[in-house]
């Protein structure tokens, strides 16, 4: 055991109480700091399973390191307490700043970069994982300078205040932080707060361990790390404003951060107006029509007085549905409603759509589609799938043999379900996962492909907005309960398994993709 030496300016059972303090404030921005960088990888990087994955064992990792470094420490554990409290501040604070950086400015320049964001998402793991694992060794020794007591009650003490804080800090992250402050201010807040707490408690309990000089040292190092959080925090919608211009170009016209997503408006006029959702483009005015005829046009030949569309908030998928004659009614189910109120107000989006949302047989439900069809109980002539890729991991489950059966549900006799696969040419196993899922699900399907003319932007594997890139096409499903009939139609191409083409030829043997065991990969 350690026992103190030295006059403490407040009573022993007050000195324990704000040690603890220190450890519920500490902890609770160490795991902010975490959820952080998983949440800003999964956006800039995409996967969030794997990069959840990568985060945490990273940082669990480098905790143990940590533990060890800071028994070389334990002489001088004020003084390197508050130092230690001061790195993390700074290295946790600025950490979605630096990634954001390297995402927009060095993402796009070759090969040599792509993977910047990935090193650096490990490297932030590391570092804030040694700092975060050096805290609880050196605060043991500080608990014990207040009072003596046995090892075991001291950590059983620690770790208790230490997982309350991370419990508070987890749910703060997106309850209090991403909705108030945003993932850059929310971070550097942290910072700040992580930089106080650590400075108050070695100046207000241990200054008399330190030196003249190590007072001066660790006053000048907080003073430092507050001001550069300070500045950045100041700086930091200009930040992101050219951030946000070196990803998507500098005609970003509309940029929100709704409950669900970013949602970034590019372009003013129809031919050159993109909707890219978190990073991703979704519509691109240049080809969008073709993708929507292709997608919507097959399923309407036939039956089609009640349609059904899951996601499609921009409304283009109900403009085409709606030029069809004999359609008394669309039900769109969207998540989002700040893609919906976009859709509907604003100036160009509103006219790309034909004004849709003022048509009175078009009514928005605002839901999850998966659990809307959970308790659906009307059935629909056609359901068109307008959902974000297979491949990016939240939408996994909308990709589903479970999501299909109930899609099945909802389908009248003779109904037919349409689905954006992917695009078939490059991505072919994801296509033909979903075309597995789908029978499956005891659907008959017949698949077929849509190319679009040249487009200014195009996904890539780290950054989703880019340079020119060769033509787009997209894979669709149509499937039924009978085996469905597909005309040719405007722009599209009939692909059946065994083609000419390889890389079109349906790959055998897969197996749906199901709730429990995703198939899909980003």
């Amino acid at each position: 055991m350690i026992e103190s030496t030295v006059r403490l300016p407040v009573s022993p059972r007050t000195g324990r109480f704000l040690v603890l303090a220190g450890v519920f404030v500490c902890a609770a921005c160490g795991l902010v700091y975490e959820l952080e960088l998983v949440a800003l990888a999964a956006y800039l990087i995409g996967d969030s399973v794997t990069q959840a994955s990568v985060v945490l064992s990273v940082m669990v990792f480098a905790m143990g390191i940590g533990s060890l470094l800071a028994k070389r420490l334990r002489h001088h554990a004020s003084a390197w307490f508050g130092l230690l409290e001061s790195a993390l501040a700074l290295v946790g604070g600025c950490s979605a700043m630096v990634l954001y950086a390297a995402f927009a400015w060095s993402g796009g320049k070759g090969e040599l970069w792509a993977g910047g964001s990935r090193y650096l998402l490990v490297a932030f793991s590391l570092a804030i994982g040694i700092l975060i694992g050096a805290e609880v060794p050196l605060l043991m020794v500080l608990i014990q300078r207040i009072r003596r007591q046995d090892a075991g009650g001291a950590v059983a003490d620690l770790f208790a205040a230490d997982y309350v804080g991370a419990l508070v800090g987890g749910l703060a992250f997106p309850f209090l932080l991403l909705p108030l402050f945003g993932q850059l201010t929310g971070a550097l807040f942290t910072g700040s707060v992580n930089a106080i707490a650590g400075g108050a408690l070695v100046f207000g309990l241990f200054r008399q361990d330190l030196s003249v000089r190590a007072r001066w040292v660790l006053l000048t190092v907080n003073v430092v790390v507050l001001s550069l959080l300070a500045s950045a925090a100041v700086l930091v919608d200009d930040f992101e404003r050219a951030a946000r211009r070196a990803v998507y170009g500098r005609d970003v016209r509309v940029a929100v951060q709704t409950d669900v997503q970013e949602v970034v408006l590019t372009g003013g006029r129809l031919g050159s107006l993109d909707l890219f959702l978190d990073g991703r483009l979704r519509i691109s005015g240049r080809d969008e029509a073709r993708y929507h005829r292709g997608l919507v046009a097959p399923a309407m030949r036939g039956p089609h007085a009640r349609v059904l569309v899951l996601g499609g908030g921009d409304g283009l998928a109900a403009r085409e549905i709606l030029r069809h004659p004999g359609v008394r009614r669309v039900d769109v189910v969207e998540l989002d409603t700040g893609v919906v109120d976009l859709a509907r107000h604003d100036p160009a989006l509103s006219e790309l759509n034909a004004h849709a949302y003022r048509d009175p047989r078009v009514r928005v439900i605002h839901a999850d589609a998966f659990r809307w069809l959970r308790l659906a109980r009307a059935r629909y002539d056609v359901v068109i799938s307008d959902l974000p890729d297979p491949g990016i991991t939240p939408s996994t489950k909308l990709y589903s043999q479970e999501f299909y059966g109930l899609a099945t549900r909802v389908l009248a006799d003779g109904g037919r379900l349409a689905v954006h696969a992917g695009p078939l040419s490059t991505r072919p196993r994801v296509f033909w996962t979903v075309e597995a899922t789908l029978r499956a699900a005891g659907l008959r399907t017949v698949v077929y492909r849509v190319g679009g003319r040249q487009s200014g932007f195009a996904p890539g594997p780290d950054r989703t907005a880019g340079g020119p890139t060769a033509p787009r096409d997209w894979g669709f499903v149509l499937a039924s309960r009978t085996r469905p009939v597909l005309r040719r139609a405007a722009g599209s191409a009939v692909v059946r398994a065994g083609g000419p083409a390889a890389e079109l030829t349906r790959q055998r043997d897969l197996a749906p993709s199901t709730l429990m065991h995703p198939r899909y990969a980003n």
